[in-house]
């Protein structure tokens, strides 16, 4: 059977396995809000999915995005999700010889983006103490080239969950800009952080952020994101996108009510998944073997390394998986450093963090004795 038929097979075996834990993928399953629930019952009662979409979106949910950023008076393109948009994104910018440069760990997926445009895709390694799992911008600057095209920065970094300083997105803004760089500022996660800069801050002119609605309104399934740039850079990514229909009317909807309640129940969502980590975190201390290199989290997830405890992080998500608790492996972000974490996301019920909690001693002991290959994603 072909890779690409695995993979599918293995995540529709997930997706209808009833009362399966949902915490390997930073989704967020608290219940969503009464009014953003009514924007996208109106919207199917009201039947507006008949119709496209405007192709960068509606206005109102556009102008909300750059609102909720504060980067006015930069355009906003809606997407399929950010990794619709981070597809656009590469494969509008990079080509062939140009050098796309980035963190390791970092998210796969805009590395393949950038390899299949035909760039050289250039990784500086942050996972360890001797790097204090972050990058530090110095380090950025020793391989940054003229061929650099793009420099892309997780931030906070999934799945580390460390966050860049003020100064540290002003200096890496600056090394883009010595370069004449495009600067992609992911930022996916800034809705957890403790504190947050965006690089459009420090470089408007040739940064682009990337916003989802995936974690911080729990909207995984609906896909719908954002690009927010100069109008200039807009332009281009708006010739030939690949979607030039719009994103879901009904996603959207939820959005925009999202955005105008969030004040109201956010702080919710944030004291309840620090609370989970906080949970997680006394239980890791107690298992000999086991550590926790970044806490607390800037991410709805934690890092759990593993290996002194003499258990693969691949067989530990295995056995959890036995237990219908589905989480990560380091491999899926690294290959260089997967084999010494797990992944835990906490934007959950705490009933499940506890169920976690409760299994992880004896999960534990379950994965030391496997030593076969075990197939994830």
């Amino acid at each position: 059977m072909k890779q690409f038929e695995q993979r599918n097979r293995h995540f529709d075996h997930l997706v209808n396995t009833k009362g399966l834990r949902w915490m390997g993928q930073n989704t967020n399953h608290y219940t969503v809000d009464p009014a953003v629930r009514k924007a996208m019952v109106d919207c199917i009662e009201n039947e507006e999915f008949h119709a496209y979409a405007p192709p960068l979106g509606l206005e109102e949910l556009r102008s909300l995005i750059v609102e909720e950023l504060g980067l006015a008076p930069h355009a906003c393109m809606v997407t399929d999700g950010a990794v619709e948009g981070l597809y656009n994104v590469c494969r509008t910018f990079c080509r062939p010889g140009d050098q796309f440069v980035t963190t390791d760990p970092t998210w796969a997926w805009p590395m393949a983006f950038a390899k299949a445009a035909g760039a050289e895709v250039i990784q500086i390694p942050i996972y360890g103490e001797e790097h204090g799992f972050r990058l530090d911008p110095a380090r950025l600057a020793e391989v940054v080239t003229a061929r650099t095209r793009m420099i892309y920065i997780v931030d906070p970094n999934n799945p580390i969950g460390t966050c860049c300083t003020a100064d540290e997105m002003r200096r890496i803004a600056e090394i883009a800009r010595g370069a004449g760089a495009i600067l992609v500022h992911d930022c996916t996660y800034r809705d957890f952080a403790f504190n947050h800069t965006l690089a459009a801050t420090f470089y408007p002119e040739r940064t682009i952020t990337v916003w989802s609605f995936s974690k911080w309104l729990g909207f995984a399934g609906l896909r719908v994101g954002a690009l927010v740039a100069s109008a200039d850079i807009i332009e281009q990514l708006a010739a030939a996108p690949p979607n030039n229909l719009g994103s879901s009317m009904l996603a959207q909807r939820g959005a925009i009510a999202g955005l105008k309640t969030k004040a109201q129940w956010f702080p919710t969502v944030l004291r309840a998944q620090r609370k989970n980590q906080e949970l997680i975190k006394r239980a890791v201390d107690k298992i000999k073997g086991l550590s926790m290199p970044v806490f607390p989290s800037n991410g709805n997830f934690l890092v759990i390394e593993c290996t002194d405890a003499g258990v693969r992080p691949e067989a530990l998500a295995a056995v959890m998986g036995r237990h219908n608790i589905q989480i990560r492996h380091g491999g899926y972000h690294t290959k260089a450093f997967g084999d010494r974490f797990i992944k835990v996301s906490v934007t959950v019920p705490e009933a499940w963090a506890w169920e976690f909690c409760e299994l992880l001693p004896q999960a534990i002991e379950e994965a030391r004795g496997i030593n076969e290959p075990v197939a994830a994603f």
